[in-house]
């Protein structure tokens, strides 16, 4: 699947948007890489102006601080994964088959090409799965909701939840659920590669199948009639 688009992002992320510049995409892309290889804890505008070939203080003209930066890769993703589960559900119209088209959308977004040359899908990925929890697992969270930081993640649950309730009108925890498979998704992956005796999936060569045949197990439990 090769397109062009424009993620569009919560403008207070950011001081400048880097997609609209050469220097910002790359920023975007190399930030991506760095923080796969050596971590976020570890990762810094110093270290990612260095990988560049840049300045310190370019970075710092797009981004106020790395937090803010994880946020944007972050949310990023949630937004082309929202994008690729309209295009893929846009013509089906069961329920329980839009389902199932959005649980492998989840698991294999990253193996879907947006023709955007500084995003490393499949890198950002593994970041997703070992990073993302920490864009929102802070003490600046409520205040971060505020500003509306989460709103794509959310009206992505949203999304998901309706279709899951159109699948058992009478299921009372859709929300409940819709974030459940994208937070399993996420670190059912991350166990299965680096605590595997916390799951019972295995992930092996970037194969996250029985990641998917576990998420759909749990929603067709959970769903039954």
């Amino acid at each position: 699947m090769s397109i062009g688009i424009k993620i569009s992002l919560n403008d207070k992320l950011y001081l400048r948007d880097p997609q609209e510049t050469s220097l910002g995409q790359n920023i975007i892309r190399h930030s991506i890489l760095l923080i796969d290889e050596i971590g976020f804890e570890a990762f810094t505008f110093k270290k990612l102006a260095i990988k560049m070939g840049s300045t310190e203080a370019s970075v710092y003209r797009y981004f106020e601080n790395k937090h803010l930066l994880l946020l944007y890769l972050v949310s990023w993703y949630w937004e082309w994964v929202s994008y690729l589960i309209d295009i893929h559900t846009m013509n089906i119209k069961s329920p329980q088959e839009r389902l199932k088209v959005i649980i492998g959308t989840l698991v294999y977004a990253y193996k879907e090409n947006p023709a955007i040359d500084y995003v490393n899908e499949s890198v950002l990925h593994r970041l997703i799965i070992a990073e993302g929890t920490k864009a929102y697992y802070t003490k600046l969270v409520d205040k971060e909701n505020t500003e509306g930081f989460f709103s794509n993640y959310k009206m992505l649950c949203e999304k998901v939840a309706g279709v899951i309730s159109e699948v058992n009108p009478d299921f009372a925890y859709p929300r409940a659920l819709a974030s459940n498979l994208f937070e399993m998704a996420n670190s059912h992956s991350y166990f299965a590669i680096h605590l595997p005796r916390l799951t019972d999936v295995r992930v092996k060569d970037d194969d996250y199948e029985e990641v998917k045949t576990m998420l759909e197990k749990f929603t067709d439990s959970l769903l039954a009639k």
